[in-house]
Order: structure tokens, then C-alpha cells, then sequence
């Protein structure tokens, strides 16, 4: 299996615009998994169930990016053809890709778009494979998903802790890495917390 580095922080406009697609987002996801190798475009394409034609030029912009890497080439009837695998095992945005005027506000919220559009589309495909159970099942190993969106109001203080703690998290789980044993269960985090400026002439709460 091709070797990558642990977390990249991505602190350039050019590999921010690469990561605000979700289709992007997601092919880079199947690449990043633990337990993915190389895999082809077809290989993703099919994974992602969606035509391998769709895929190529959204490869190549990976590619660029620096995000994934040419592992290996073979020759298909007289094609070459490529295996991708991920350079890294996990991204985090730099901070100061968001102030200062370093990139423009759409590219970072491009990101976050993203991201929640592939979770839309993780939740649907593992649902409809039968993969995830809402309702959780007695004899189950995943149990059913803990959900929870609160639209509050909590001091400077307080939501700096929270932040903290959320980080920390996932930071722990990151550096903790995948638990040894057969009886393991694919699980999947997905975490958003922001705070709003007052609203003129009205206030506004954190989510």
C-alpha cells in the first residue's frame, strides 16, 4: 500500500478551490478510507456509482492539487491506465485561510458545502445498501446514530470551550487511529460548530 503522510493542513487557495466540489470531496473520501489501496478511476467511479467519464477531470484536479498521487500505471489494451491513492490520512483547514483576506469567503464555504453534501450522499448510499439501521437494532453492532442540532445562545467563554473540546476529540480519535480486532465497526464524525455576528438591528445565536 502506497505510504502517505498524516495530516496535511491546507493553507492554500489553490488546494482550497480543488476540495469545493463534493464530488471531489467524495472521490478524495474513498481514496483517504484506512483500509483503501491504489484504486483506478473505474474502481472509484464505482464505488461512488457514478459514470468513471464523470471522474477524469476531477482526478486530474486532485492530482494537481497535490491531494492524491500516481501509485502505480499499467497498459489496458493499449491505454494506460492509473491507480490513484490519497497522499494523506487526514486534512485540516488552515485558520488563516479564513481571515485576513487570504482567500475569498466563498472558497472556504465551498469546503463546508461540500463536506455536508457528501454526508448527504454517504447517509443515502450506506442506507440504501443496508449498512446503517436509523432505528438501531438489539444485535447490531452500530447501534443507531446519535444526532443532535441545538441553535443556542452561550457566552465567548463558553463557546471557546466547547470548540476546544470538539477539536480535541477529534485530534484524540485521529492520533488513536483505527481498534485493533475483528469485531471492529466502521463509524463516521462529522462535526460543525460556528458562531454568528449580531444581526442588524437583532441578535443571533451559535450553531
Amino acid at each position: 500500500m502506497t505510504s502517505r503522510a498524516g495530516e496535511r493542513e491546507v493553507g492554500d487557495v489553490g488546494t482550497l478551490k480543488a476540495l469545493a466540489d463534493p464530488l471531489r470531496l467524495a472521490m478524495l473520501g474513498a481514496l483517504m478510507r484506512p483500509d483503501a489501496g491504489p484504486m483506478t478511476v473505474k474502481e472509484i467511479a464505482a464505488e461512488l456509482e457514478e459514470p468513471p467519464t464523470k471522474l477524469y477531470r476531477h482526478i486530474k484536479q486532485l492530482e494537481r492539487s497535490g491531494l492524491v498521487v500516481v501509485a502505480g500505471t499499467r497498459l489496458v489494451s493499449g491505454i494506460v491506465e492509473s491507480r490513484y491513492a490519497a497522499a494523506q490520512e487526514a486534512l485540516r483547514l488552515s485558520r488563516r485561510m479564513f481571515s485576513g483576506g487570504t482567500a475569498e469567503p466563498s472558497d472556504g464555504l465551498g469546503v463546508l458545502l461540500a463536506a455536508v453534501d457528501v454526508l448527504g450522499r454517504d447517509l443515502r448510499r450506506q442506507f440504501g445498501a443496508g449498512r446503517l439501521e436509523l432505528a438501531g437494532r438489539p444485535d447490531g453492532p452500530g447501534g443507531a446514530p446519535a444526532f443532535a442540532h441545538l441553535t443556542m445562545r452561550l457566552s465567548p467563554e463558553r463557546l471557546g470551550v466547547l470548540r476546544e473540546r470538539l477539536v480535541a476529540l477529534a485530534t484524540e480519535l485521529h492520533e488513536e487511529g483505527d481498534s485493533p480486532g475483528a469485531d471492529t465497526v466502521e463509524v463516521t464524525l462529522f462535526s460543525l460548530l460556528y458562531g454568528l455576528d449580531p444581526a442588524p438591528g437583532g441578535v443571533s445565536g451559535s450553531r
